[in-house]
């Protein structure tokens, strides 16, 4: 099978090693984004995440490297190996210790590129060139550019780059689909729970842009309270009067249970980047409907949080005692907390609240009980509810899709560039599939 396909390396296969550079350019508030090893996620990098700098700055930076479409970003330290490819038209810079690999296209066709830097054969030459670091291992820029690798026929690499990508395109799909679905969760919340749109609008003689049957259960008016302005009849309540904070959750020692780490903790989105069956020693436990919110510095301030929608039903799971487990009472729905804690005034509250040595600062759960909301009525919390659950269903069964396409598409990659599959087998392996 892969007799027609040579070995060879990077340099003969025409890949260019482009370094980036070496220095750190300030932040500024609007610009270009400067992407660094954190930006660097399942061969993607997530520009929503990276910090600016200036146009000046991105022009000097990329003077030397700038990224193009379908070349491959490498991380030579923390994570040396790892890869992500560079999206179509995308404009940013590049922070230090990453590198761009760039096929000319006479020996590797470009989109292909990202594949070929992934399989098992890529990794047997990171182990092999990889220099061990008191600190961080790291990969030399002279060596890369001779890491073997078997490189088939350019039609063959069409294919791949084709089976592949068509893949990857449904996962991120997928992956939209869900932030927007979410995106248009928290953004009810924060119309209905800190702008108070709809009363307002009414306060104001102005459409509030619903159903009358929604609009009618809102006042048409604000008074005042401790927690300033919020709608008639609405009460403020501290956040453990609305919210079980560490809700006690059965789970015996010793049981072999879904555990969810802090690694795996998402940043944006809510569901988990994986979970693994572990036994149960010491830690939070959850069940479905909580709401997990990393509590430790710096884990809090990059937006670790997590929505519980991966246990089958009875099933608790647990994880870290970093976590805060919140689950909403009744009228409110599960999804409130989640909202919530995703709202930048309480991320906010948490973080000032955080005690502890430098590095090692977490928020103490009783802290909460000084934060105060503005709570609906019940009819209120009931429509929220029915608005938002469906979404936060549709979100988390397009998560759950891109999952299963992830492991297949794990699964055909190695087989796919290292010519165990051929093209015409994973083909029809997909189209009965319905793929």
């Amino acid at each position: 099978m892969g007799g027609e396909w040579r070995r060879m390396t990077l340099r003969a296969a025409k890949v260019t090693l482009i370094d980036c550079d070496h220095r750190t350019p300030p932040a500024a508030e609007d610009g270009y984004p400067y992407v660094t090893i954190p930006q660097m996620r399942g061969g993607r990098i997530e520009l929503g995440e990276a910090r600016r700098i200036s146009h000046d700055h991105y022009l000097e930076w990329t003077r030397k490297a700038k990224p193009s479409t379908n070349d491959v970003i490498l991380s030579r330290r923390c994570n040396p190996g790892e890869t992500a490819v560079v999206p179509r038209g995308a404009e940013f810079a590049l922070g230090q210790n990453l590198v761009l690999l760039r096929a000319d296209g006479t020996k590797v066709y470009p989109p292909f590129l990202r594949w070929l830097v992934q399989g098992p054969v890529w990794w047997e030459q990171v182990g092999k060139f990889i220099n061990v670091g008191a600190v961080f291992d790291s990969l030399k820029c002279a060596d890369v550019p001779i890491f073997e690798l078997c490189v088939p026929p350019l039609p063959e690499q069409r294919a791949i780059a084709h089976i592949l990508g068509s893949l990857d395109d449904k996962i991120e799909l997928n992956r939209r689909r869900a932030e927007t679905l979410e995106a248009m969760a928290r953004a009810l919340f924060k119309s209905w729970f800190v702008d108070f749109d709809p009363v307002r609008a009414k306060a104001e003689g102005r459409d509030p842009g619903l159903p009358k049957h929604l609009a009618d259960l809102f006042p048409d008016r604000l008074d005042d309270s401790e927690l300033g302005e919020i709608p008639e009849g609405w009460e403020v309540a501290s956040l453990p009067e609305v919210v079980d904070v560490n809700p006690s959750r059965p789970l015996r020692k010793g049981t072999i249970a879904p555990y969810l780490d802090m690694a795996n903790m998402p940043t944006k989105g809510h569901s988990a980047d994986q979970v693994v069956e572990r036994e149960f020693g010491s830690g939070m436990r959850f069940i479905n409907g909580d709401t997990l919110l990393a509590r430790i510095t710096p884990c809090l301030e990059n937006g670790k949080t997590a929505f519980v929608d991966f246990l089958v039903d009875g099933q608790v799971g647990w994880g870290s005692t970093e976590y805060i487990v919140l689950r909403p009472k009744p009228p409110l729905p599960e999804e409130y907390a989640y909202c919530l804690v995703r709202s930048a005034d309480l991320r906010e509250f948490a973080i000032q609240s955080m005690t502890g040595t430098s590095g090692r600062q977490r928020v103490p759960p009783e802290s909460l009980a000084y934060y105060q909301v503005a709570l609906p009525p019940k009819m209120i919390a009931d429509a929220f509810g029915r608005a938002v659950k469906p979404r936060f269903a549709r979100a988390g069964a397009a998560v759950r899709e891109s999952r299963i396409l992830t492991a297949l598409r794990d699964t055909l990659l190695p087989k796919l560039i290292s010519g165990e599959l051929r093209v015409k087998d994973a083909e029809r392996f997909l189209k009965e599939r319905g793929l």
